[in-house]
């Protein structure tokens, strides 16, 4: 995987746990992933191996094995990956709406993970196949994969501590006044344990959003995550009551506006995903520093659906 690394325990570590001395001495390992090769003799303590649970007196030699462990077994295949920028700690994709994240019941091939075995070697041996964060299968745009352990654990830590920017683009049912906040805790939906909900005992969750357009019966908003729970916009937006268009969980009424032309009302009857799109992410590189931006625009039926309800405006005006 890597050459052996070599630190002496610094005094003010003295009396840590190794498992703990060694998380602050190799920043770019989590703790879970230096404490395995602990448990497997890959961490020596001048020469000799100790209990993750043992302390450090500080002034050690600590030698480090760094071992690749597949933590993936999913099949690589050849996909037509849509890749926007890539080199060699990161790359960044731009999903289609349909394609599926992580295989799993029903999606075994086909998926991200499995494209992202193909494209890059070695990659099986990082959480996840590297992914740092995820897309709902019929969510389109921007996800962040890192390519090698280092990357990948910086990138997954700067998520944790909302050093990543990501605005979302999406069109809800319901016109907004104006943007604002979601500030609701989201949970496993106890009625339904396939659906999230707004939980008093859930995790944090806060939602930002701004209007971009309004329509008759309808807003195209911008929408910035704090945090990234599971489902998020479209459990925040539904718990307003305004429902992303064409969500099949969280959805419910079309929201069709009265006189609609007959054209609107079929492209909102046949718009059969959430209308949600991942335009813009922003992050600090984890090993240069540089800030990394990109932005994607909306797929074609995403704008087809705004510009159909943009020439509704018009015509009723």
């Amino acid at each position: 995987m890597t050459d052996s690394l070599e630190k002496f325990v610094p005094p003010d570590l003295s009396g840590l746990r190794l498992d703990i001395a060694l998380a602050r001495m190799f920043p770019d390992y989590s703790r879970s992933r230096l404490k395995s090769w602990v448990l497997k003799g890959n961490v020596t303590v001048d020469g000799r191996t100790m209990r993750p649970r043992d302390s450090v007196a500080g002034g050690e030699q600590i030698i480090v094995q760094p071992q690749a462990e597949v933590s993936v077994t999913s099949l690589p295949e050849p996909l037509n990956l849509d890749i926007v920028f890539e080199d060699e700690d990161l790359l960044i994709v731009n999903k289609s709406a349909g394609l599926v994240v992580h295989p799993g019941t029903g999606n075994t091939h086909g998926t991200l993970m499995n494209g992202l075995l193909h494209h890059v070697a070695g990659i099986e041996a990082l959480p996840r196949a590297g992914i740092v964060h995820r897309l709902d299968k019929d969510t389109s745009g921007l996800l962040l994969v890192g390519k090698n352990l280092t990357s990948h654990t910086a990138l997954v830590r700067a998520l944790a501590d909302r050093d990543i920017s990501r605005h979302y683009l999406a069109i809800c049912v319901g016109v907004l006044t104006g943007g604002g906040k979601v500030d609701a805790p989201i949970g496993r939906n106890p009625a339904d344990r396939v659906k999230m909900s707004v939980q008093e005992q859930g995790k944090p969750a806060i939602t930002h959003f701004r209007v971009k357009e309004r329509f008759r019966a309808h807003t195209f908003v911008d929408v910035q995550l704090d945090t990234g729970r599971t489902h998020q916009i479209r459990v925040h937006f539904a718990h307003r009551r305004n429902p992303l268009v064409g969500d099949q969980v969280y959805g419910g009424r079309l929201g069709m506006p009265a006189g609609a032309t007959e054209e609107l009302r079929e492209s909102l009857r046949r718009f059969k995903r959430q209308a949600l799109h991942a335009t813009r992410l922003s992050f600090a590189h984890p090993k240069s520093g540089e800030t990394i931006e990109q932005v994607v625009e909306p797929p074609q039926d995403f704008n087809d659906l705004l510009n159909i309800m943009r020439t509704d405006v018009v015509h009723e005006s």
